[in-house]
This record gives structure tokens, C-alpha cells and sequence, in this order.
């Protein structure tokens, strides 16, 4: 059976992410760096399924952590087959007002903690010939958003790196795609104000906000061996926006 790592897989979009893959046979492994009883959850969700799951607390931008979690999941569940990068963080503000940290933090949790599962995943892939990495990044990444240069800066950073990726080990049996998200629907979007999401919601032609399922659905298709032939792409999931 194969594994399926999903970080920030406890709450949002990673938990239907997780929950999906547990739906289609997928061993489970969540990481989180927060909320376990979110993660606990999750984790039970997934069980229902009939598969194995577990959870681990790790910082993906610390390279440390990101070795202990997958040496843990490999020796529990076995090697990684399907890498989803989900974990990833906000802190908004207009440039002149953003601090030093708020930008670094930023960066560090959303590029450099897909730079370092994707790097620690990819030895045992290289090992099987096979394997499928799918990287979360954004809309934002694609058109900017004001407020959010730090989130969009990382979310850029991750469309280069995910075709990068894909070019250099598309000759292993390893696919490395990228889905972006518009407008989702979750705990987050939900505290803006009704008139910010009026606004966004004009701009969408399908007339109506995603659901974290959108999402989920995509991922569970560029996880599966449907996608063989698809690497190095960023598939929009936004309604058109």
C-alpha cells in the first residue's frame, strides 16, 4: 500500500487533502507544528478508511526536524511515495510596514520547508523509480497580491522550484506538479469581511467560492498514477479567477 506524506495535514486544506488520499487507499502520514488535537482528528478520520495513519510534530523549516519525520514515517509505514507539500503560513502587511522576520518566517515555513521534504523525499523515490511530489502554492504566486509580498514571493518561488524539480528527475519515474488555489473556503478566509469576499466573489466566473474538495480532488488525480505523464505544471484551482 502506498504512503502518502502530507504536511500540515491536520487542519484546511491539508486535512480533506489527508482524508481524501486515506479515501483512495493511501497510507496516511500528517505533519503538524501546533494543534494536536486538530491532528488527532485528522488521524482518526483517516483510520475509518482502513488504512494506517499517524502524526508527527515537526518544523518544516528546520532541516532536523524534516530528517526525523521522515526516518519516523519510513520506519513505521515504510518509504514515501506521495509527497504533498501543504504546510504554510501567513503574515501579511503592505511592504514599508513588513518586518524582517515577518518576511524570513514566511519564506523559510512555505519555500524553504518545500525545498527540504522534496529533498529528503527524493533519495528513496530515485530508490523505487517511481514517485509522486505535488507542492501547494497559490494564486498569488501567479498574480501578486497586495499585502501579501512575503506570501506571494514564497508561493512564486515554489512554481520555479516545482519545474525545476520536475526537469531533473522526470527521468527517475518522479512527477513533480504544483496546484494553486483561488479563493478556498476555510477557517481562514472565513474571519474577511463580507464586503472583501463580495469583492473576490465578482471576480470568480464560476460564481462561487472553492471548497478545500477542489483542491483535494486535483491533488488526489497528479497523486495517482493518472497523471504518469503529467510533471512540471501548475494547475489552477480558482473557478476561473
Amino acid at each position: 500500500m502506498s504512503v502518502a506524506l502530507v504536511t500540515g495535514g491536520s487542519r484546511g486544506i491539508g486535512r480533506v487533502i489527508s482524508e481524501k488520499l486515506a479515501r483512495e487507499g493511501y497510507n496516511i502520514a500528517i505533519c503538524y507544528s501546533g494543534n494536536e488535537s486538530a491532528a488527532q482528528e485528522t488521524i482518526a478520520e483517516c483510520k475509518k478508511h482502513g488504512v494506517q495513519a499517524m502524526f508527527i510534530k515537526a518544523d518544516v523549516s528546520r532541516e532536523e526536524d524534516v530528517k526525523n519525520m521522515f526516518d519516523e514515517v519510513k520506519e513505521l509505514m515504510g518509504p514515501v511515495d506521495v509527497l504533498v507539500n501543504n504546510a504554510g503560513i501567513t503574515k501579511d502587511g503592505l511592504l514599508l510596514r513588513m518586518t524582517e522576520e515577518d518576511y524570513d518566517s514566511v519564506l523559510d515555513t512555505n519555500l524553504k520547508g518545500t525545498f527540504l521534504c522534496t529533498k529528503a523525499a527524493i533519495k528513496d523515490m530515485m530508490k523505487a523509480r517511481k514517485g509522486k511530489i505535488v507542492n501547494i502554492t497559490s494564486i498569488v504566486g501567479v498574480n501578486g497580491n497586495a499585502g501579501q509580498s512575503n506570501y506571494a514571493a514564497s508561493k512564486a518561488g515554489i512554481i520555479g522550484f516545482t519545474k525545476s524539480v520536475a526537469r531533473e528527475y522526470g527521468s527517475k519515474g518522479i512527477t513533480v506538479n504544483a496546484v494553486a488555489p483561488g479563493f478556498i473556503q476555510t477557517a481562514m478566509t472565513d474571519k474577511l469581511p463580507e464586503n472583501v469576499k463580495a469583492d473576490y466573489l465578482k471576480q470568480i466566473p464560476v460564481g462561487r467560492f472553492g471548497n478545500p474538495d477542489d483542491v483535494a480532488n486535483v491533488v488526489e488525480f497528479l497523486a495517482s498514477p493518472k497523471s504518469d505523464y503529467v510533471t512540471g505544471q501548475v494547475i489552477e484551482v480558482t473557478g476561473g479567477m
